[in-house]
């Protein structure tokens, strides 16, 4: 296939990339000329204008926005409805609201454009083990992009999902479940750091990745994690920051009134983390930038 990217930054650039090693056309544009002429050193066509992409693509196109959420994702997508024809498929892989995917699914169909929301697990890690796709949106649009799906996800990481909106509603929850997940291994390394023996938490996290109950890819790169900083973590400050996935699962949890006790302290102990310091944060912090290559504040002087 041939298939246009927009947003050309972590995740977006490692995508292009996969994509090609796959034996796909991509052109790619990013507001970063940088970032495009990166993607055009690994065998991407550049694009120097949203409208320039569309030009260079055939209909019926397929364009992938992989920008931020919020106000970036809404202006790319409207600047991109305005030149886009008829039968287009346009996807949205970035962690968007799936009530804004709602809306957005609504005003693509007046255009007649094929919409999809896609959620996307896999962080710096997806370039070389793939990227699990959550899928939202009409059958048609998924089996007409299926290649370029199949070329990016890992075997069995790939599912349609439901109708518009499904595919950022499962990344909202699977994103919370996340934070539930690395607050339990802060904690539990918490008390192992706090321990009244001499422990080597590398050790103890690699060794529980042979036969463990809570052996998993978190507690693998957690070791990674402590084979690069060191037992106590001393490079990294304990400062969690959060995309906003946590807090819309508690906010629709609220307001349907679903008991998710551990997701929401999860979400409080990030906060907490920005202005009490605790070593379960250094972990967290660890493990987000180990999967997601998201940024860690250094520990102060």
């Amino acid at each position: 296939m041939k298939i246009g990217m927009v947003g050309l930054g972590r995740m977006g650039g490692n995508m292009v990339t996969r994509l090609r090693g796959a034996g796909h056309a991509v052109v790619g544009f990013d507001v970063n000329a940088a970032a495009t002429r990166e993607a055009a050193a690994h065998g991407a066509e550049g694009a120097a204008s949203l409208e320039d992409l569309v030009r260079r693509l055939a209909p019926p196109r397929a364009i992938w926005v992989m920008v931020p959420h919020g106000a970036p994702t809404d202006q790319t997508i409207d600047a991109l409805l305005a030149v886009l024809q008829p039968d287009d498929v346009l996807i949205d892989g970035g962690n968007s609201h799936y009530t804004s995917s709602l809306a957005v699914a609504d005003r693509c169909a007046a255009r007649d454009v094929r919409f999809l929301d896609i959620g996307v697990s896999g962080g710096v890690w997806g370039l070389t083990e793939g990227y699990c796709l959550m899928v939202g949106g009409p059958r048609e649009a998924v089996d007409r992009v299926r290649p370029v799906l199949e070329a990016l996800a890992p075997p069995h990481g790939l599912a349609h999902v439901g109708p518009s909106g499904a595919g950022h509603f499962v990344k909202m929850v699977h994103n919370a479940i996340e934070y539930a997940m690395l607050q339990g291994i802060g904690e539990g390394f918490a008390l192992l750091h706090g321990a009244p023996f001499p422990l080597d938490l590398r050790q103890i996290a690699d060794v529980w990745q042979h036969g463990s109950v809570v052996r998993s890819w978190l507690v693998e790169l957690l070791g990674r994690a402590f084979a690069q900083e060191g037992n106590a973590l001393n490079t990294i400050r304990g400062y969690v920051d959060d995309s906003g996935t946590g807090r819309w699962s508690v906010e629709y949890a609220v307001d349907q009134a679903i008991p998710v006790p551990v997701i929401t302290q999860a979400l409080f102990e990030r906060f907490a983390s920005r202005v009490d310091e605790r070593f379960s944060a250094k972990v967290i912090a660890a493990l987000r930038n180990q999967f997601g290559g998201h940024a860690v504040k250094p520990e102060r002087p």
